[in-house]
């Protein structure tokens, strides 16, 4: 079902994720605007666009990372107004980032990260387990990214997010820079994150992609386009993905 932008504010019963009218500064320069979005446990929405057209932005801002300043709207997550909390308390309500461009962390290994991300619950896979899964096992005593390739890097966020089982991924671009290999491994992984299959609970997920190659292990509900930093259109995730791929994003039929 395609976000409502009419919906009047305050909380949605039974909504998990809630952006109702947000905006977005970045160093004082808008980058998103009057977003609305409704995401429902157990959802899966792909979020297509251009580049620069602030789909990195959103999700980091639904996180809470410094530097992107709410100028407007509010965001909630199980009712609870979270605009102003900072990343790792939003992070303890169970939002999980998985970035496209993680940094290098000198002096902590993968394996030491994933442990700590299971720290507070009790964990069905331990991270050695996890990495054989991934097969990225020779991962695990390396400090974190430091000379990855890029599949590698990406095998590193999905442990790390596996390892958190958050209730909302947010999900930056798990198939860019990706060979058809690892792409299969990350596909299979995060379909069976979102749906439980790994032994959980279905998650839900915000899902960013560029190519949509990622879509053929991963089947969202719904779709939304963003562009001009504001969310343009939504509908079925497979029509809008073949539009966009004969038509580009400025030629798209209305």
């Amino acid at each position: 079902m395609a976000a409502d932008s009419t919906r009047a504010a305050g909380p949605t019963p039974g909504a998990l994720l809630e952006l109702d009218g947000v905006s977005v500064s970045v160093r004082g320069r808008a980058v998103l605007r009057s977003i609305d979005l409704h995401v429902g446990t157990g959802e899966c929405h792909v979020l297509f666009g251009p580049n620069g057209s602030g789909k990195s932005a959103l999700v980091m801002s639904i996180m809470g990372l410094p530097g992107y300043a709410v100028t407007a709207g509010r965001i909630r997550l199980r009712d609870e107004d979270i605009t102003e909390l900072p990343a790792h308390e939003r992070a303890k309500r169970g939002l999980g980032l998985f970035y496209q461009r993680p940094p290098t962390v000198h002096g902590v290994s993968l394996r030491e990260l994933a442990t700590l991300c299971q720290q507070e619950r009790e964990a069905p896979e331990s991270p050695q387990s996890l990495a054989e899964r991934l097969r990225c096992a020779p991962l695990l005593d390396r400090d974190v990214n430091d000379g990855f390739s890029g599949g590698e890097i990406k095998l590193s966020e999905l442990l790390q997010l596996l390892a958190r089982e958050p209730a909302l991924s947010l999900i930056d671009e798990p198939d860019a820079g990706v060979d058809v290999d690892n792409l299969a491994v990350v596909g299979s992984a995060l379909r069976a994150l979102i749906a439980g299959e790994a032994g959980c609970c279905p998650r839900a997920a915000i899902l960013i992609t560029h190519s949509g190659r990622i879509l053929e292990y991963v089947k969202p509900d719904v779709a939304h386009v963003l562009g001009g930093g504001t969310l343009v259109r939504h509908g079925d995730p497979e029509k809008l993905l073949g539009e966009i791929r004969a038509h580009g994003y400025r030629e798209q039929p209305a």
